[in-house]
């Protein structure tokens, strides 16, 4: 299985461009960020930062356009801070969320093992909509989203190649890459995303 660790934050503007950006620590690839980014026609854009990275989020997700950019963030004091070429992307957040804080109480091997996040799928996107915690990942592959703890997003200021995206808004409507969206309410989330091969 393929295990990544890290955060991903769901971000809407006021433009109608949404924003999934994973910011992984560990993975396959090493720590690496990327972005999915769908804007209001409706077209699909993942940034990635190297081919490998691009081929792989690819295979498992479904965008119009791939950019191969390099891309830096930092998280740290409140904020999440991406650099990714034409985009660039400073989110101010808040405290952790109740539902975080409901997710924490689970031991994160439990949160985060395959088979509760099957398990569970049934009603995730009855308790958050157009949340999903299991789903095909393309290739006869299985994906598994086990989020340990949420922080709201308070505020963002985007630009996509100089033209400013507006003001935060909710994540709406759903993101359209995979069988899962971000929540409406823009949130950063710690997370571990496990991919589980056929043969396994």
């Amino acid at each position: 299985m393929d295990r990544f660790e890290g955060h991903i934050a769901g971000i809407g503007t006021a433009s109608g461009t949404r924003l999934v950006i994973g910011r992984w620590d560990t993975s396959p690839f090493g720590s690496f960020t990327d972005v999915m980014m769908e804007d209001a026609a409706g077209r699909r854009t993942l940034l990635a930062p190297t081919a490998q990275i691009a081929d792989y989020v690819g295979a498992t997700y479904t965008f119009d356009d791939v950019v191969l950019t390099p891309i830096t963030s930092a998280l740290a004091g409140g904020r999440l801070v991406v650099d990714a070429g034409d985009l660039q992307v400073l989110a101010e957040l808040g405290g952790v969320t109740l539902l975080g804080r409901l997710l924490g109480v689970l031991p994160r091997r439990l949160a985060t093992h395959p088979r509760w996040l099957a398990l569970i799928n049934p009603v995730a996107s009855l308790l958050v909509k157009g949340v999903a915690t299991a789903g095909s990942a393309g290739q006869g592959r299985t994906e598994y989203y086990g989020v340990t703890s949420a922080r709201a997003v308070l505020g963002a200021t985007a630009t996509w190649r100089g033209a400013d995206l507006g003001t935060l808004a909710p994540v709406s409507p759903p993101v359209r890459f995979g069988f899962s969206s971000a929540p409406p309410r823009p949130q950063l989330v710690t997370v571990t995303t496990t991919i589980r091969r056929p043969e396994e």
